[in-house]
């Protein structure tokens, strides 16, 4: 009989299946983008294609695996415990474990071959994959690039790594100051050592040989090397295991085998294939769907249309135009008006953590457009707002730049003279203007928090596997948006686990998140009663 250990985080599926003798006969490492069963189903079918049907111990673990340890009825096995077995089995002379997985974090103690002390990060997800994978989104590359480049650093900025929205407005700060992108990538990197060590590591000393597992430890080199730097480790003093992301799926597989858990592969695959897991969600706190019917989203949508910019088109020889540039925390909006304030051109794109160059293709774009209608642009006025506002008026030598609030009034006051309130939600800040009688009277900005920000929503979606678009279509369907409440990303993320773990579906989850927005942006972030 075979042992099998099945370790299911927040982001990824780990599946091993070991020999009484603890050879390994099969591992996969994925991501199961909120669909988790599935996942295992189809790891479990590959598996049986390869070793034929049998009979094997089954044994789950992981943040989300508890959920679906429940509903199997599968022996859970508690996830550090299982990487502390695994290590004591493979590499009985470690001292140190760190563990850093997609929303946690581990440090275990080991004397003589036995784990003496247990550390885990608690509800903060800072210093974890997914704190990198937000900064991966903010800097414009993926993570694999984002390792390379800090390989390259020249210098280390300090950066807040308990919590990414402090970070986001750092790594802001050092893109507006020009800093290169190998540094900012670097000190990303060094802020996680930083918050892993302080954090778990208080009270005692990491003594080498340090063992590193998990995903961002195996694949990302830059993260291994900020580590070695902040707790002064040569070489030697290093442990990459081969399977360093199966650990506690390893571990797992290793627990002690009883008549429980015992399943003959076939058997395990088709109740997983015929859905046959009981449904723990609770529907008691399931909010309203957002619209009831495809009717009413249609209608929905043309309502919304009815206030609109009138367009024009590019007129063949010398035209006279104005020109706006929004250069945002995220991302850069262009647009192009004639004399009589239609628009000629709109340009919309994310930063890539380089507003100049974000701008200068927009620009180049407007340029071969022009060039394809036989246009001569003559620019009668350029101005600039957001977050790069002086930067980019600098740069491309604009007329004037304009407070981001002030453009928002202009705007809407022009697409509706009687307009009162106006709500806008960027890439990491909320603005609430309140207008009577044509004066702004009152202005609430959010300070600290950007929970339900652009950032937020879009992390959540990538997290899932889908882009921000898919996301909002997704939550559209949705028949029971889960109640996720109003608290900060990192919350979030912990409550999202546990409607998973009870069944709910990607577009009930996006539905919850877009009600969370709209909450807390309204009563915790800009205190609206």
């Amino acid at each position: 009989m075979i042992r099998i250990g099945i370790d299911i985080g927040s982001t990824t599926v780990k599946l091993v299946a070991i020999k009484a003798t603890g050879s390994i006969l099969f591992s996969k490492y994925v991501r199961h983008n909120a669909k988790a069963k599935e996942v295992i189903c189809n790891l479990l079918c590959e598996m049986e294609s390869q070793l034929g049907d049998m009979e094997a111990c089954v044994r789950i673990t992981g943040s989300v695996g508890m959920g679906i340890s429940e509903q199997t009825g599968i022996p859970f096995v508690q996830e550090v415990v299982a990487a502390s077995k695994a290590i004591q089995a493979t590499y009985p002379h470690v001292r140190s474990m760190i563990d850093i997985g997609g929303e946690d974090a581990k440090v275990v103690f080991f004397e003589n071959s036995e784990a003496k002390d247990l550390r885990m990060n608690g509800n903060c997800a800072g210093g974890t994959g997914a704190f990198i994978d937000q900064m991966s989104v903010i800097l414009g590359v993926d993570v694999k690039d984002m390792s390379e480049l800090a390989l390259h650093a020249e210098q280390v900025y300090p950066i807040a790594s308990r919590c990414g929205v402090f970070c986001k407005t750092d790594i802001q700060n050092l893109i507006a100051q020009n800093v290169r992108k190998e540094d900012i990538a670097a000190s990303i990197f060094h802020a996680v050592a930083v918050q892993t060590v302080v954090t778990l590591a208080h009270g005692c000393d990491i003594q080498p040989p340090v063992l590193f597992c998990g995903g961002p430890l195996t694949f990302i080199p830059a993260l291994r090397k900020s580590f070695a730097e902040y707790l002064h480790l040569k070489e030697e003093d290093i442990i990459l295991p081969e399977n360093g992301t199966l650990l506690p799926a390893l571990g797992t597989a290793f627990a002690e085998a009883d008549e429980k858990g015992v399943y003959q592969l076939s058997n395990l695959i088709n109740q997983l294939k015929n859905n046959n897991l009981p449904k723990v969600q609770s529907t008691e706190n399931d909010l309203c769907p957002i619209f009831s019917d495809e009717t009413e989203y249609i209608e929905w949508k043309e309502r919304m249309a009815e206030k609109r910019i009138p367009t024009g088109t590019f007129k063949k020889g010398e035209q006279e135009v104005y020109l706006g540039i929004d250069s945002g925390s995220t991302t850069t909006k262009i647009v192009v008006t004639d004399t009589e304030k239609q628009l000629l051109f709109t340009y919309y794109a994310a930063n890539g953590g380089n507003p100049v160059q974000a701008v200068e293709k927009g620009l180049l774009k407007l340029k071969e457009e022009c060039r394809a209608s036989g246009t001569e642009l003559r620019i009668k006025g350029g101005c600039s707002t957001g977050y790069g506002e002086d930067l980019i008026k600098t740069a491309f030598q604009l007329d004037f730049g304009i407070v981001e609030t002030i453009a928002h009034y202009i705007a809407a006051s022009h697409i509706d003279h009687e307009v009162s309130f106006i709500l806008d939600i960027g890439g990491q800040d909320m603005k609430a203007l309140f207008v009577n009688e044509g004066v702004i009277h009152r202005i609430e900005i959010n300070e600290a928090c950007s929970s339900g920000c652009g950032s937020f929503i879009e992390t959540f979606a990538k997290t899932l596997g889908y882009t921000v678009q898919d996301f909002a279509e997704a939550a559209c369907r949705s028949s029971r948006p889960c109640d996720l409440g109003t608290r900060c990303t990192v919350f979030m993320n912990s409550k999202v686990k546990q409607v998973l773990r009870e069944g709910a579906t990607v577009n009930d989850i996006a539905a919850g998140l877009a009600y969370s927005v709209v909450k807390n942006c309204l009563f915790k972030v800009l205190k609206i009663s």
